[in-house]
């Protein structure tokens, strides 16, 4: 009996390493360039808390909490190599806090100079959870919006439940889509490159704390 199992044991092992040598190989997208589902905590974004909020991991997700009113706040994953044509992803939930406040993602982030001194520049796509969203643009520090706030709350977002949001940053055309609905194309220039991230803020009431989770940057 004992040659008859040793010859099922070399059968086995024969056709299990069969299956792995002929296994294909996983396949990988050509245009990823980053994407983080935050489950390490070591995956480059910042880990801070002061009297304004919050910037860090959580149970596998990545949480912003702002905690002063008519604030922004905003994280990065620190890539210096990206190309300055990107297209950023992500999934967004309002954890607690105001309907009134705005999260979303950014592009070509860039900053010069140090300290006090330092002054920060890119492109953000923004919803807030009663329904409205614009793009806008850090220049110098300087927070405008290239595109006018909806003038009524957009179908598109959902109130208390996950958003996927999308910013198309492609030559000097920036595109906005929420849950796959596009809301705005429009052109600007003036950031040319950089890194991405998340931001999330407030207006009038502070409290504003948002769970981002299936952060995705391709090529366009």
């Amino acid at each position: 009996m004992r040659p008859k199992y040793l010859l099922a044991i070399l059968v086995l092992l024969a056709a299990s390493l069969a299956c792995s040598l002929g296994a294909p190989a996983e396949p990988t997208d050509p245009n990823l360039l980053f994407k983080d589902d935050f489950s390490s905590t070591s995956s480059g974004w910042d880990q801070s808390t002061t009297d304004t909020g919050t910037t860090d991991y959580q149970d596998g997700q990545y949480r912003i909490l702002v905690s002063q009113p008519q604030y922004d706040m905003w994280a990065n994953p620190k890539l210096t190599s990206l190309p300055a044509d990107v297209r950023v992803e992500v999934d967004a939930t309002k954890a607690s806090g105001p309907e009134a406040n705005d999260f979303g993602v950014i592009c070509r982030y860039t900053e010069t100079g140090s300290g006090s001194d330092t002054a920060y520049n890119f492109y953000y796509f923004m919803i807030s959870s009663d329904g409205y969203a614009a793009i806008g643009k850090v220049q110098n520090t300087e927070q405008s919006f290239l595109t006018d706030l909806l003038s009524e709350p957009s179908p598109a977002i959902k109130s208390n439940e996950v958003n996927h949001i999308r910013g198309d940053c492609i030559g000097d055309t920036l595109t906005m889509y929420v849950n796959g609905e596009q809301l705005f194309s429009i052109k600007d220039s003036d950031l040319t490159g950089g890194d991405v991230g998340l931001l999330a803020g407030t207006f009038e009431e502070a409290g504003t704390e948002i769970l981002f989770d299936n952060f995705l940057v391709t090529k366009p």
